[in-house]
């Protein structure tokens, strides 16, 4: 039987593939092959092998082509729901979507082929996983939950769907409620699920500071440094000596601040500024790291795998040691340090028009903070103009100037999406205590201004020396997400100007100007910025879309980023002379893959500190179940509304708890209708719920619309220890696998069997917690 299919199958991919072939529907082919009607079921079984296989495909009228059939390589990003995609090696490819049966036992992160099956000229082109050629994932944290005979550990990444079988023997003596992590053994199938080992045990989920270490080991965050390393740090001196100094110029002389929060130790950038003429001498004085980590040293090949230093809600996981960090690498206000300087000259409309780029000694006369700052520019606080009085004159120049270049800036089209960071308020156990927006004031925006200049500045200029170089990279948006835009914002009144098919930046900053401060700004806001591409480093310059830069880069932080680090390594080459010959072609050769792996730590690191900021906002509401609320809807979906609060937490109303009504999802509206009371609820509505549960694991929050004379701040009584049944679409997990003979008992299949909660949905879509840490990547 299986010999016939196939002998059928080369009999019709022939044909196909023959020149003189027509492309045909299924029904002219069984008409042309004179298949009969009780066989055309079997003809169609064929076809669909073929499609599936890649070997044909169906165009848009229905007919069957000759497939392209090539196979293409990516890495498999799961989702919660079973589906997938493959992100092409090839950058320019647009991502292949992978439906459930076509995984083909792929994890999260698998090195995988995949075959096209459809291209569709509209929607994204769809495939199949044919060879899963290396596995992304060998280790997973999760919770332990023991049987009489073996266990189970449930993921924390919502993207494995699967539970982890352990067999009591490979246990660790890991008891039910252990976060562990677990390596795992085998990858399982469709009808088994995967098997593993626990190989450490990081604490039990009540006890304090597991719920961070469970992200931190989820994520494969290196935590200490090697011994090599650390004997490399020791070597380093504490002081900077008259040999380190020689040669550089000398601007101990000059005053110059650094301005930082509170808390921040590793200081990496100071400023000096003058009134020159009519215009400014700006100084943007930066630590000058490579000095202390040299090229292929254990220290440089540490800070290259971790990329960036990680700031999580309880801590900072730096990429260099302390000792170097918040050491000889900081510029301590009143010690000796070598920097990179970039000293620009601006004239009163925020040009640069001459600069230089020098090796140089510093010394720092105040370390200030964002907080003084404005107490002295905005404020106008006597005590600390008085702290300060040495230093006011250049914070008044500084105000000024900031202003200029972000005037200069906005001219050109610039887009700021001023979303609000959380500010998450631990007490000594790592409790939240509260959380609040991290706003942003006059200080920070003083220094955000001054940074953005300098990197432009600085990648100008390694533009046209046609040198090696790290660029910091923000295309175009692609036109398809452009025109989905278009389409939603033309439901509120609005539009996009779309000259040659690409959109400019400043279309989308007159966009988010009509829209301040109205009802749907959030939701636009956001729509807008997902609209967009991730930033990303490169080693070619592409220019810089949401800053509308030709020219960007990342020169001001080489010790929390290594691009940065790279960049000054450069920068001093060609400086000294020597970025010639043997050495150009040796960064040419490694800045590819050292861009990659940079990007590639900064999308972990943003997620791990997102993780972390949702499992507190969790914790701290877990403390208010019952209590009553004030925010704004600011997502709209078939299965609820989210709404945010004040604080940034933000949580859903699902519709099964919507009980005065049955609630219709009017899609082009982004509304909720009441069948029979018609009541509406719709985007940057004003509304009081009450908290109705959390869930701790898959950390989400969800919430009860309450009565117009609810008081906030208040609990309802009568709800408070209520159990709750939460809905997560997105966080549903399938368990389609048949579960293996002896493994599990009746009494275990509610807890490993189907999730009795689940309900179906689409994509969350419109509002998303990470937006303003992405709008913050960009730059």
């Amino acid at each position: 039987m299986n010999n016939t299919f196939e002998k059928r199958k080369k009999v019709i991919y022939d044909l196909i593939c023959d020149d003189f072939y027509v492309p045909m529907k299924a029904k002219e082919l069984a008409m042309l092959l004179d298949v009969p009607k009780e066989q055309r079921g079997e003809l169609r079984e064929v076809l669909d092998s073929l499609v599936e296989e890649g070997r044909i495909t169906i165009s848009k009228k229905g007919n069957y082509l000759k497939g392209e059939s090539k196979h293409l390589v990516g890495m498999y990003q799961a989702n919660a729901r079973g589906f997938g995609f493959v992100i092409l090696e090839e950058e320019e490819s647009d991502d292949i979507f992978i439906s459930e049966e076509n995984t083909n036992g792929a994890f999260q992160g698998d090195k995988v082929e995949v075959i096209v099956t459809k291209s569709p000229e509209e929607r994204r082109k769809e495939g199949k996983i044919v060879k899963i050629l290396e596995r992304g994932t060998t280790t997973l944290v999760g919770l332990y939950q023991k049987s009489r005979n073996f266990g189970f550990v449930k993921p924390d990444n919502q993207r494995f769907s699967r539970d982890i079988y352990i067999p009591n023997e490979l246990s660790n003596d890991a008891v039910t409620g252990h976060k562990v992590v677990v390596e795992l053994t085998a990858y399982g199938d469709a009808n088994t699920k995967p098997e593993g080992r626990i190989i450490e045990i990081i604490g039990h989920i009540n006890d304090p500071g597991t719920d961070i270490m469970s992200i931190v080991k989820g994520y494969d965050l290196p935590v200490e440094f090697s011994e090599k390393v650390m004997n490399q740090v020791e070597r380093v001196s504490n002081e900077v000596s008259e040999a380190d100094m020689a040669g550089r110029m000398d601007l101990r002389d000059w005053q110059m601040v650094t301005i930082d929060g509170e808390d921040a130790k590793d200081l990496d950038d100071a400023i000096s500024l003058v009134r020159d003429g009519d215009g400014f001498k700006l100084g943007v004085h930066i630590a000058d790291v490579s000095n202390y980590v040299q090229e292929n040293s254990a220290l440089d090949k540490e800070a290259l795998k971790r990329g960036t230093s990680v700031y999580l809600v309880d801590r900072v996981i730096p990429m260099l040691p302390h000792k170097l960090s918040n050491g000889i690498c900081s510029l301590n206000a009143g010690e000796n340090r070598l920097a990179l300087s970039c000293i620009m000259n601006v004239d009163n409309k925020g040009v640069v028009t001459d600069h230089v780029i020098a090796e140089t000694v510093i010394k720092v006369d105040e370390r200030m903070t964002y907080t003084s700052v404005a107490k002295i520019l905005v404020d106008h606080d006597p005590e600390e103009i008085a702290r300060y009085e040495a230093e006011v004159e250049m914070f008044g120049l500084m105000e000024e100037l900031s202003g200029i270049i972000r005037k200069a800036r906005e001219q050109r089209g610039s887009i700021d999406f001023d979303f609000p960071e959380t500010k998450v308020i631990l007490d000594e156990n790592g409790k939240p205590i509260d959380i609040k927006p991290y706003d942003r004031n006059i200080a920070t925006k003083i220094i955000e201004d001054f940074m953005l200049l300098a990197n432009e500045t600085v990648a100008e200029e390694y533009f046209w020396r046609e040198l090696p170089f790290v660029y910091r990279t923000h295309e175009t948006p692609d036109e398809e997400k452009i025109k989905t835009l278009s389409t939603f914002i033309n439901n509120f009144g609005y539009h996009i100007h779309v000259g040659t098919g690409e959109v400019q930046p400043k279309e989308i900053q007159k966009l988010l100007a009509k829209v301040s401060d109205t009802p749907e700004e959030a939701l636009i806001c956001r729509l807008a910025l997902r609209s967009m591409k991730q930033a990303r480093y490169t080693p070619e310059n592409a220019g810089h879309f949401g800053l509308a830069a030709k020219y960007y880069t990342h020169f001001t932080s080489p010790i929390r980023r290594y691009p940065d680090l790279q960049i000054h390594r450069i920068i001093k080459e060609n400086i000294r002379g020597r970025l010639k010959g043997e050495r150009a072609d040796h960064y040419t050769q490694i800045l590819p893959g050292v861009t990659l792996q940079a990007s590639q730590m900064e999308r972990r690191a943003e997620e791990a500190e997102r993780e972390t900021i949702k499992l507190k906002k969790v914790e701290y509401m877990h403390e208010r179940i019952g209590e009553v609320f004030t925010g704004v809807i600011s997502g709209i979906t078939k299965w609820g509304a989210y709404v945010e609060l004040p604080n940034t937490v933000e949580g859903l109303v699902h519709v099964t708890n919507m009980r005065d009504d049955h609630y219709e999802y009017i899609e082009d509206r982004y509304e909720l209708i009441g069948e029979r009371t018609h009541n509406i609820y719709k985007l940057g509505q004003p509304v009081k719920v009450e908290l109705m549960g959390v869930d701790k694991l898959q950390r989400t929050i969800d919430f009860l619309f309450a009565d117009e004379d609810a008081i906030p701040g208040e609990k309802n009584p009568d709800r408070m220890h209520r159990e709750v049944r939460t809905f997560r679409p997105e966080n549903s997990r399938k368990k389609t696998e048949k579960q293996r003979p002896g493994r599990e008992s009746d009494k275990n299949k509610k807890k490993y069997g189907k999730n009795s909660a689940k309900k179906k949905g689409g994509k969350r879509g419109l509002r998303d917690g990470k937006d303003r840490r992405k709008a913050n990547r960009q730059q």
